[in-house]
Parts: structure tokens; C-alpha cells; sequence
């Protein structure tokens, strides 16, 4: 039987959940599993302007989901670790099921 998670585990829980239920990071959120982006790359892929994207990118940083690396000028970001990438990816293919009607299957 696993361990009850602490308080401090269920309020990190809950702010990672959180920053994840708006739509705009969560777009973010998916590019950043796969790879690092600049803020002018990631507005130009989701078709939001800049300020917005930083807004969002800085949000997603205080809560732990994103960090960020500098390569000259720009600031690079990715999904902070495997286990962020892997709650994204398992929240698209979740959503997916209930999108298309696939069925449920259990590892």
C-alpha cells in the first residue's frame, strides 16, 4: 500500500492542477514536453502574443512545471522533468479516450 501524501504534497498537487486547467498553458505545457522553445517561438505556435505567453510561461515557472535555460539572449523552456512531461502526455491520452469514445484499457 502506498503512502498517504503529506499536506505540503497535496497543495503542490493541487497548484500544479490548477495552473494546468487553462487552456493556454496547457497548449504550452504540450510543447514543452517535447522540446525547449523561446517565448517568440511558442506565441508563434499558438498564435498568442508575446506578453500573454510570458504571463503564462511565468506562472507555470512559480509553480514548479517549467524551468528554464539561457542560451545567449534567449531564455529556452521545457517541462521541468519526466514526471511533468509524463502527467501532460497521460492527461492528452486520457482526454483523448473520452474525446473519441476509444476504449479504456488498464497497464
Amino acid at each position: 500500500m502506498q503512502e498517504r501524501p503529506s499536506s505540503a504534497q497535496i497543495e503542490a498537487a493541487t497548484a500544479a492542477f490548477r495552473m494546468l486547467a487553462d487552456p493556454t498553458r496547457l497548449r504550452l505545457m504540450w510543447l514543452l514536453t517535447s522540446e525547449e522553445y523561446d517565448v517568440t517561438s511558442l506565441s508563434g505556435a499558438l498564435e498568442v502574443s508575446r506578453p500573454l505567453v510570458s504571463q503564462h510561461l511565468a506562472k507555470l515557472r512559480m509553480t514548479g512545471l517549467v524551468h528554464t535555460r539561457r542560451e545567449g539572449r534567449r531564455v529556452l523552456y521545457r517541462a521541468r522533468d519526466t514526471h511533468v512531461r509524463r502527467l501532460i502526455v497521460e492527461a492528452f491520452f486520457h482526454a483523448g479516450h473520452e474525446v473519441t469514445g476509444k476504449p479504456r484499457h488498464d497497464d
